[in-house]
């Protein structure tokens, strides 16, 4: 067959749709990759909560899917608001990265030898809220930007230390820079990180045969909890939800957390249950989230 894989044009996403290309080359398929410019990446200097806007770094991406310009796309799973546009699937979901949060600090130091009044960089509100948990005396600097991006800025003395996606840092080679891993216990990752989504029409079984065969199960099954948490939440890409599932032996573990901004308040839940209830998991870890009253948090975050 021969495909077009539709990407953002960052220097991870280029790394990610790739990978995508290399192993449908592979199976002898032939691939192009088409850079498409998103919301997200028009407007670089408006923090992502004051946009306005769900599914920032993918809508003119699955636009161009509707479209048929393109047969695929590949995504940070992370990025996928958790409703999709009627006609688009999730087609495959690759081999998880690593699914930690780390942090990269410019003195080498980890999070706890810090200074206090140490500026740390990031754009999630998700990292700010569970940051301010652990240490309430740091302050917290809105940093957008591709994580390249983010680094020079660190490198510049914008900030003194940053926290990022380990998946990320790991796919671009820059394991070396990390200073510490955050386990979910202290820094619940987002919803889907680590994993790649590819998505495909609904209707285009070629290409959804061609991609399924990078589908690894237990992903799936980890992300389908995850995502299943956030839709009956009711949350965005950029709210103060997070959620980390691991498939073994059949049986799907997930923990769910949503955090007060401030780091004054916490909230946790979790669950156990078998892959094919994955998303009546994710649901009942959901429920309990809101019965101890996560709703009040997300309703006082104005996205």
């Amino acid at each position: 067959m021969k495909l077009t894989i539709g990407t953002r044009g960052s220097q991870l996403a280029l790394w990610q749709a790739n990978w995508v290309k290399d192993q449908l080359n592979s199976a002898g398929h032939e691939v192009d990759i088409r850079i498409i410019k998103t919301t997200g990446d028009k407007l670089e200097q408006i923090p992502l909560t004051a946009s306005g806007t769900k599914g920032l770094f993918i809508k003119e991406i699955e636009e161009a899917l509707l479209a048929g310009s393109v047969e695929l796309a590949v995504h940070s799973m992370k990025d996928l608001p958790a409703d999709m546009p009627t006609g688009l699937i999730i087609a495959a979901v690759p081999k998880r990265e690593d699914a930690r949060d780390v942090l990269i600090a410019a003195s080498g130091k980890r999070l706890g030898e810090l200074q206090g009044g140490a500026r740390v960089g990031t754009s999630s509100l998700r990292r700010q809220s569970q940051l301010r948990l652990l240490r309430s005396d740091l302050e917290i600097v809105s940093m957008r930007g591709n994580l390249d991006t983010r680094l020079r800025k660190l490198d510049r003395g914008d900030c003194e230390a940053v926290v990022l996606a380990a998946a990320g840092v790991h796919r671009l080679g820059w394991r070396a820079r990390i200073t510490e891993y955050f386990q979910a216990s202290q820094i619940c990752p987002a919803v889907g990180q680590g994993a790649l989504a590819i998505q495909c029409r609904e209707d285009d079984d070629k290409t959804v045969g061609a991609v399924k065969t990078l589908d690894d199960a237990p992903t799936h099954w980890a992300v389908r909890a995850e995502r299943a948490m956030l839709r009956h939440m009711g949350g965005g890409c950029q709210v103060p939800i997070a959620a980390h599932a691991v498939a073994e032996s059949g049986q799907l573990a997930l923990q769910g957390v949503v955090a007060g901004l401030q780091g004054d308040i916490v909230i946790r839940s979790g669950g156990k249950d078998s892959i094919e209830n994955a998303e009546g998991l994710g649901v009942r870890v959901a429920e309990d989230l809101l019965s101890q009253g996560a709703r009040e948090i997300l309703n006082s975050v104005d996205t």
